[in-house]
């Protein structure tokens, strides 16, 4: 690095192209108050590179600035020789914390929750209570939000809920119990991460109690991770989507061997299927022989039932990630679906014909069999982009079925069983029609 005079903004836009020397390097440059900022805006993977790069003392006190669930991330994302190593620089206390966190799963609530939460007991007054949490609050690193405050029990057992604005608006010799409110929208420790997102979208709250069996109160989820946790869902939904496995980390930093090996199982499996596609061609190759004009029109009729699955499976995928569409749903999808395809494929047919008919004037096409072949292309492509919206459609509900992820039912794989199956109803419709 050249510059004495790097700013923040800078390093953060430079930060992909650096190595890991010019990071350390850069990252020694700034203000001590803009290093802080830049710390906590970076992710957990690059936290952990930068952690282990510095010198002891220093790694000690950058590890110690870390909210306990955000240093949970931080050892989670290192190495695993190193894991056991960072957790003893941190001091006793948040050590306990962050052991407690990392015995959940990454991608479960109790693994993305903060334990350090605003809380009182019920039978305390209003007043105490707020003294109380001013308290609690002294320190940025007491308390992960105090927008809500959570009424426990003895046992730690959630009882309500209050929120900062109804705790001042309420008369101070009030108990909590008299103020707090018991219609609660809690999580439990091991829900998934994707659940979890939809219980933010649907209830628009800025935190959300994380509990056990019991009900007792395990810490709190606050919309910022969520922020995260939709970001790491969509990319790693798209990365499926578009026919390979969800990269483990940042496309740049990722090595070549394991970018290899996350692409070409989808795409050995691809290609088989596709080997299904040259023997359907092989069987009907009398067909294409007697009437050349038919092979013309098969890269219309498979790609167009490959389209009309991929706009399926997409739509469907989406709906279910969003929680619009569940399994129980898959008959209204199946029958919306059946008068897509039929409305689209005839539209698409009536296309067909028309191109069909164009080519027969301007002399592309011979006038023998007019009427019969246009009937084959309409015939066709109607049976084509039906199937394709019923197999796009009902693939990503059948992976949900079976316990797979329905991202799975990438366009690609959508595409390649629309091939085999258009082939297969392209020349059927033109051995009955034609021959």
């Amino acid at each position: 690095m050249e510059s004495k005079n790097i700013g923040p903004v800078e390093l953060r836009e430079a930060w992909w192209l650096l190595t890991p020397e010019d990071r350390i390097e850069g990252f020694q440059l700034l203000e001590p108050d803009d290093a802080e900022e830049f710390f906590f805006d970076l992710s957990a993977d690059d936290q952990a590179e930068l952690v282990l790069t510095l010198r002891p003392g220093a790694r000690r006190l950058w590890l110690r600035l870390l909210p306990p669930d955000d240093a949970a991330d931080l050892i989670q994302a290192a190495d695993e020789e190193h894991r056991e190593q960072l957790l003893r620089l941190l001091d006793e206390n948040t050590r306990r914390e962050v052991g407690a966190l990392l015995a959940y799963e990454e991608d479960e609530a109790g693994g993305l929750m903060s334990s350090r939460f605003a809380r009182a007991r019920p039978d305390m007054r209003v007043d105490e209570a707020i003294s109380y949490l001013r308290k609690q609050a002294i320190g940025t690193s007491e308390l992960e939000t105090i927008y809500y405050v959570y009424v426990l029990d003895a046992q730690q057992r959630l009882l309500g809920i209050a929120s900062f604005r109804e705790l001042f608006a309420s008369p101070g010799e009030r108990t909590m119990r008299e103020v707090m409110s018991t219609d609660l929208v809690t999580a439990h420790e091991e829900m998934d991460q994707e659940s979890l997102a939809l219980l933010f979208a649907a209830h628009d709250l800025l935190a959300i109690p994380v509990v056990d069996d019991e009900g007792r109160m395990k810490g709190i989820v606050t919309v910022d991770d969520i922020v995260d946790v939709v970001q790491e869902e969509a990319t790693e939904d798209i990365q499926k989507y578009g026919g390979m496995e969800a990269l483990d980390e940042p496309y740049l930093r990722i090595g070549l061997f394991d970018l290899l090996r996350k692409r070409v199982g989808w795409l050995a499996i691809l290609f088989v299927g596709e080997l299904f596609t040259a023997s359907a061609l092989q069987e009907f190759q009398h067909q294409l022989n007697s009437l050349t004009v038919l092979a013309l029109f098969l890269p219309l009729i498979i790609s167009s039932g490959g389209n009309s699955g991929s706009q399926a499976s997409t739509l469907v995928i989406r709906a279910m990630a969003v929680g619009e569409v569940r399994l129980r749903d898959w008959w209204r999808v199946a029958r919306r679906e059946l008068t897509s395809g039929l409305i689209l494929g005839t539209i698409l047919g009536l296309i067909g014909v028309g191109r069909v008919t164009l080519g027969h004037l301007i002399g592309l096409q011979p006038s023998e069999h007019l009427a019969k072949f246009s009937l084959t292309i309409a015939f066709s492509l109607t049976g084509v982009v039906l199937f394709g919206t019923i197999a796009g459609s009902m693939l990503p509900l059948l992976l949900r079925r079976i316990g797979l992820d329905p991202a799975s039912a990438s366009a690609p794989l959508v595409a390649t069983m629309v091939d085999v199956t258009g082939i297969v109803i392209y020349m059927t419709a033109a051995t009955l029609i034609l021959f």
